[in-house]
Parts: C-alpha cells; sequence; structure tokens
C-alpha cells in the first residue's frame, strides 16, 4: 500500500514520525454491501491528491511526520482479525506514536479500543456513526461490526453521536443521557456542550463514515439519510480537539466506488483535518 498523502520521505520515517496509519483491509462480517475491504488503498490512494497546506489553519500538519505500516492483513475469522489490530496498536502506544486505524468495516476499531483502554485512564470513546452498534452478538460473532460499541461499553465510558438507526433490541442498552441523535444535532447546537461535559480528559474517537449524509458520504455500506454535512461534523471535532486529549482515532467503512471517488478523498481529508486539530489548535 502506499503512505498516507504520498508525502516526501523525509515525513514518513517510522522513527521520526508522530503519527502512524494502520490500515485492517477487513470486511469478514458486513451484513449488506460488501468491499469495505477495499477501503483503505482507495483513501491512500486518493490521499495522494491531497494539498498538504490546511487553508483554516495556516499549517501543515504532515510534517510532525505520517507513516503508514503495511496493511494489516488477518481475514480467519473476526476474533483473529482482533487480536491482531489489538497487539499492533498496543506496541504503537507503547512507542509512543499516535495510532490511527483505517478500515474496513467497523469491527477493525475494536481491538484499537481495547488497546487504548489499557494504555490511559480517564478515557472516553467517542463515535459518530449512524448506527448504535450495540448488538450484544450479531450472526454468531461478539466481534461483528454491529457489536463494536457493545464491546467498548464493557471496557469504558461511551457517547454517541449522529445515531439515527438501531434495532429495537439496542434501544434497551442506549444510555440516554450519552447519545445524541441526528435530529438533534440539526435541530440546535446546545447539544454540543453537553457533549463536552460527558468527555473525559483522555478521548479516543470511532468514526464510521455513514454518520455523515449520503448526499456527501455514498461511499458507505449501509447509507441512512439525515446524516451530518462536512462543516457540521469539522465543527464538532475541532470543539473536541480543543477540550480534550485526542490519543488515537479510527476511520472505518469506506466502500469505493467506481465511478465516483469524492467518498475516497473526502475520507483521506478528513483524517488530515483531525490531524491538524488534534496537533496545530488542539491539546498537545
Amino acid at each position: 500500500m502506499k503512505h498516507y498523502g504520498d508525502l516526501p520521505k523525509q515525513f514518513t520515517s517510522f522513527d521520526s514520525s508522530k503519527v502512524v496509519i494502520v490500515p485492517v483491509p477487513y470486511d469478514g462480517t458486513s451484513t449488506w454491501m460488501k468491499g469495505a475491504d477495499k477501503g483503505p488503498q482507495a483513501l491512500l490512494e486518493a490521499s495522494a491528491n491531497m494539498e498538504v497546506y490546511d487553508v483554516e489553519t495556516d499549517s501543515e500538519v504532515h510534517k510532525i511526520g505520517i507513516h503508514t505500516l503495511p496493511a494489516i492483513t488477518e481475514k480467519s475469522s473476526p476474533e483473529a482479525m482482533v487480536d491482531a489490530v489489538y497487539e499492533k496498536i498496543k506496541e504503537l502506544l507503547k512507542k509512543k506514536k499516535f495510532p490511527i486505524v483505517i478500515g474496513g468495516e467497523h469491527s477493525v476499531s475494536i481491538g484499537a479500543i481495547k488497546a487504548v483502554a489499557d494504555q490511559f485512564n480517564d478515557l472516553t470513546i467517542l463515535q459518530f456513526d449512524a448506527h448504535a452498534d450495540l448488538r450484544d452478538e450479531y450472526e454468531g460473532s461478539k466481534n461483528n461490526h454491529a457489536c463494536v460499541m457493545a464491546r467498548a461499553k464493557e471496557l469504558l465510558p461511551i457517547v454517541q453521536v449522529g445515531i439515527r438507526s438501531m434495532s429495537v433490541e439496542e434501544r434497551e442498552d442506549v444510555q440516554p443521557e450519552r447519545i445524541f441523535y441526528a435530529s438533534s444535532i440539526h435541530e440546535h447546537k446546545t447539544w454540543m456542550y453537553e457533549l463536552l461535559n460527558k468527555l473525559t480528559r483522555n478521548v479516543y474517537i470511532t468514526i464510521d463514515l455513514d454518520v455523515l449524509d449520503p448526499s456527501i458520504m455514498p461511499s458507505t455500506g449501509t447509507p441512512e439519510p439525515g446524516g451530518l454535512l462536512w462543516y457540521q461534523l469539522l465543527e464538532i471535532l475541532k470543539i473536541v480537539s480543543e477540550k480534550v486529549n485526542i490519543v488515537g482515532f479510527d476511520v472505518v467503512e469506506l466502500r469505493p466506488l467506481k465511478e465516483n471517488k469524492s467518498g475516497d478523498f473526502l475520507a483521506s481529508k478528513l483524517i488530515y483535518t483531525l490531524l491538524t486539530y488534534k496537533y496545530i489548535t488542539g491539546i498537545k
């Protein structure tokens, strides 16, 4: 796989890079449209066409160093994949690297969440998603993409943003004071202050791209109408980065479309923008 951003070599060596990207092209538990395993490669290819100067902040965050590892290719079972991701993220955290996992479907986040839970105290998982992902088990696995936040909630406090779809069973596991539905986000902005009050000092962010509206992000396996728009999501991420210490994040569920590369580019730009917020305008 290519290096993220197709950056000059002085900004991509592992030893000097603060940030390490971990591609996980896994799509073993998707239940509707397959293709998320092609997401990491498509994202990295799109990133080569991205300007690395950020207009908003007048900065070039890539100069902190962004290294891209070879993909984790474990596909024998969801459990084996989760273990492989866990071990890799654990290793990176011990080396003081800032990890970014790119999927692949949402189950790739479970191993990363377990690793940061082991490493950090006072930690919250902040989920951006169209779906609650709170099923305890789905299609015979507790590590299905529909179970990500059920696994996270076993370890840490969670906060859910942009939700607009769930099963009746998941409704029983929702924490009403810790979920911000897409409808309320569209109606008013005061919810953002409530969100900040739910977060701890350290935060890991998991972004399922279907949190965005299909009008700007059609490249997902389960698009849901009524999602967030680009600047809505960025506003939230910027405010969060200014108030808490982001310890890592993932961007998942990119299902590339042959006829429309805009989703691939959006996903690559989202990573760069969140890194900019983390290292330029946010808490270091």
